[in-house]
């Protein structure tokens, strides 16, 4: 649905964006991770067709977006930009029905109404929105992105300054877009937010620097280390956990190993602990936060290919 490929975005001499590509498919959330100043913004603005590339392309649907193509493109988009960007004097709903003429939507008013209902904006809808709070206004941007329906949603920092409970429901309606084919591609700092959501997550810092399932990039961060705890001293089982890793390591009833490829081996390794005489209670295979993933590939900042 979405294909970007090799993005570059310069501002003056300095590379914002350099040499990225990424896709999102139908029904899948990518989220867009990296610290301020990454390219976040600039790259979701790119996809948007908000603003060109000095180099690279992007394709909605397998068409490519271009000066005569964007403004059909643009259509299909939702847009949920860093600042909510709307009209202060006018009403909740003013904002929403406008936006919604805007996108060619027929019948707006029950569309509008469907939104303030979902996203309970309803007992707002005639205030305007100067007096909104900040958390009020998000959320009636997140409705605008909505209006026209789109099949596909670019979110800059969805859920910022959101209560607990409101940014539930958000990602309730995030979820509720997924599972209607929507693909969505979301930049946050909410790292348990991206680990919640995020089928994929792609790290940037003016590159790419790793784009993969959450749970791959744990794998790879973490090596194959595992923990499995028996009854007993766990010392005594050393000799046959070494004969799968030299440096395994006992601390009272734990032993801890390191292996090339857990999910092949592990059964191995029990079945030799047992045959050594070993009472197993607990297998675990650890697994770095999402946050450490994160943080190493920043701090690394070398590009990583997708398994």
């Amino acid at each position: 649905m979405i294909a970007a490929s090799h993005l570059t975005r310069r501002f003056g001499a300095r590379a914002v964006v350099d040499d990225i590509s990424l896709d999102v498919a139908p029904g899948e959330i990518v989220a867009l991770l990296g610290p301020n100043g990454a390219g976040k913004t600039t790259t979701l603005r790119m996809i948007a067709g908000l603003i060109r590339p000095d180099a690279g392309t992007v394709a909605i649907a397998g068409v490519e977006m271009t000066a005569v193509a964007g403004s059909q493109l643009r259509g299909r988009v939702g847009f949920l930009t860093e600042a909510p960007g709307l009209w202060d004097r006018l009403t909740v709903r003013e904002n929403l029905e406008i936006y919604a003429g805007l996108y060619g939507v027929a019948h707006p008013r029950p569309v509008v109404d469907r939104l303030l209902d979902r996203l309970e904006l309803a007992a707002h809808a005639a205030v305007r929105s100067a007096e909104l709070s900040k958390g009020m206004k998000q959320k009636v941007a997140l409705a605008r992105a909505l209006v026209h329906d789109p099949p596909i949603l670019l979110l800059d920092e969805p859920t910022a300054g959101l209560d607990p409970e409101i940014t539930k429901s958000v990602r309730d309606l995030l979820e509720e877009r997924r599972a209607a084919g929507c693909a969505l591609l979301v930049s946050t700092h909410n790292l348990d937010e991206a680990e919640r959501l995020s089928d994929r997550v792609a790290v940037i810092r003016q590159r790419l620097l790793a784009f993969d399932r959450p749970d791959i990039l744990r794998r790879r961060l973490s090596g194959g280390r595992i923990r499995i705890r028996v009854a007993g001293d766990a010392s005594r089982y050393l000799h046959a956990a070494r004969t799968f890793d030299r440096g395994a390591s006992a601390d009272g009833s734990h032993l801890a190993l390191q292996l090339a490829d857990p999910e092949t081996l592990v059964p191995a390794v029990v079945r030799a602990l047992v045959a050594a005489g070993a009472d197993i209670i607990e297998t675990q295979l650890e697994r770095p936060a999402l946050e450490d993933v994160y943080l190493h590939f920043v701090n690394a900042g070398v590009p990583q290919q997708p398994s």
